[in-house]
């Protein structure tokens, strides 16, 4: 039996899912890691514990498959995006931790260029809008604050990368130095169109290209990790940001194919196709996960808190003591009873792009409960993915007919409820939630020949349930306002 392995390293989280010809699950293995938060809206990451959970997992997951490294046809890597590192080129040592893309401590420096105009050329060659989520001024903001960066970058001895790009560059020794068109296209750096680093931009920022990879489609022969870290050589196939895996995950190939994941935050992503659609209602235009050397179109939008939220409940107010508890108390009132959660921790993402918003409770009386809260929580990521979703409609001009989900708080059989019945639309979970995983297997089993292509893996696409809307319009219509109502609260200016 060979089998993929698949790497999915994310924002909370080290994941490692063996995946057999079948496309079915045959081993997994997950190892959560420390968040960092020197200040408020600031998020790092410590780089070795990045790649010490993702190496830990690798071995368990084979253990409970039954597998060994040698029965390894290929590894595809997905990883949380824009997350910035910065190394020494002749050392491999991180300069500074991973700042993390919830980290907001560039918001200041995107503000400066949207005064100065250059937010139109960064979108008109990015597809991006000019905000601290992305990962060119997080670059800027290292090489400006870590005594000796900009020296050592003007010299050519320091390397960046988003996650993969760490992650291939330690597990072959030094000897890969890449990434693929999804992961570039995050960056602010690369150009969509002639799917190139872009000088323009590399000089906006004060970026030296010698620090930047080589780009490459997500299916591809990125080379062999180094037989010394893992045990044994493996060939690494395929390399995708982690919502466009999920994506070809879903097997969304097609133009007008949607997927909402349901991770640490909520991404959105529809396939346009071989041409950009420009967003008027503040959507992000970028490349999809694909093997050949021109990748799909996408449309995306993104909300920064969706299962963080849950975690909020459970870590920081301790009303719930696991995840799963959250469905279960949601279900305990018939409503939220007016109240609204607005986890607005680190600013919201689309349509709004407010990085100084800040979380809201709104419509709390003397009666409101744990449960209500709950409810207004799971309500509240819902909510965001409609508001997406509404913005994405009046892009593409369509009307969403089926949403296809996945990640862990898709599991929870309210908040699907929920979604549908606020999108009016059926919501389609896979039996394999998986699918950021997923998609990245996909992608390296195609390029490494154990499927054929994409038409053969849609005979072993499973749909686990259907959710469907019964919700009326009117009552619709009321809640929906009284959201825009929170959002308008959350994003009052203090002081």
């Amino acid at each position: 039996m060979k089998y993929i392995l698949a790497l999915d390293q994310g924002t909370t989280s080290s994941r490692a899912i063996l995946f057999d010809c079948n496309g079915r699950v045959a081993g997994k293995a997950y190892q959560e890691f420390r968040q960092i938060y020197p200040r408020a809206g600031w998020v790092e990451h410590d780089p070795k514990d990045i790649l010490g959970s993702q190496v830990g997992v690798i071995a368990e997951a084979l253990v409970r498959a039954g597998a060994s490294l040698s029965d390894v046809e290929g590894v595809g890597v997905s990883n949380q995006r824009e997350t910035t590192l910065v190394w020494n080129a002749q050392t491999g040592e991180p300069i500074y931790n991973a700042i993390v893309w919830q980290c907001r401590r560039t918001a200041d420096m995107c503000d400066k260029l949207k005064e100065e105009g250059l937010d139109k050329l960064i979108y008109q060659k990015t597809g991006l809008v000019a905000d601290a989520y992305f990962s060119a001024t997080k670059i800027k903001w290292i090489l400006n604050n870590v005594a000796g960066a900009r020296d050592l970058a003007r010299a050519g001895r320091l390397r960046f990368g988003t996650v993969d790009t760490y992650l291939l560059y330690a597990l072959s020794g030094g000897r890969i130095y890449a990434t693929d068109y999804t992961n570039a296209a995050r960056t602010m750096l690369f150009n969509i169109h002639t799917l190139k680093w872009d000088d323009d931009l590399l000089s906006l920022f004060d970026i030296p290209r010698s620090m930047l990879p080589e780009v490459y489609p997500s299916g591809y022969d990125y080379g062999r990790t180094d037989g010394t870290f893992l045990g044994r050589e493996l060939n690494i196939c395929a390399v995708a940001g982690d919502q466009q895996a999920a994506l070809f995950g879903h097997l969304c190939t097609n133009k007008g194919d949607i997927k909402n994941t349901y991770g640490t935050g909520c991404f959105l992503l529809m396939n346009t196709g071989k041409s950009p659609v420009d967003s008027r209602n503040g959507l992000i235009t970028s490349l999809a996960a694909g093997i050949e050397p021109a990748p799909d179109y996408i449309l995306e939008g993104s909300v920064f808190v969706g299962g963080a939220a849950v975690q909020w409940l459970r870590d920081e107010l301790r009303v719930i003591s696991t995840a799963a508890e959250s469905e279960e108390l949601a279900l305990k009132v018939p409503s939220s009873d007016g109240v609204y959660v607005v986890p607005a921790f680190t600013g919201l993402g689309a349509p709004y792009w407010d990085a100084r918003a800040r979380g809201a409770i709104v419509g709390i009386t003397r009666g409101t409960s744990r449960e209500h809260i709950v409810r207004a929580t799971l309500e509240g990521i819902a909510y965001q993915v409609a508001d997406i979703v509404r913005a994405m409609e009046l892009d593409a001009g369509v009307k969403i007919a089926e949403l296809r989900v996945d990640g862990g708080a898709s599991a929870n059989n309210f908040l699907m409820a929920f979604q549908s019945d606020i999108l009016n639309c059926s919501v389609l979970r896979p039996a394999v939630v998986e699918t950021t995983a997923l998609g990245a297997a996909y992608l390296a089993g195609i390029t490494s020949g154990i499927w054929s292509g994409v038409e053969e893996l849609k005979n072993n696409e499973r749909t686990e349930r259907v959710f469907t809307p019964s919700m009326g319009d009117e009552e619709r219509s009321r809640l929906l306002s009284g959201w825009h109502t929170a959002i308008a609260a959350a994003r009052l200016r203090q002081g």
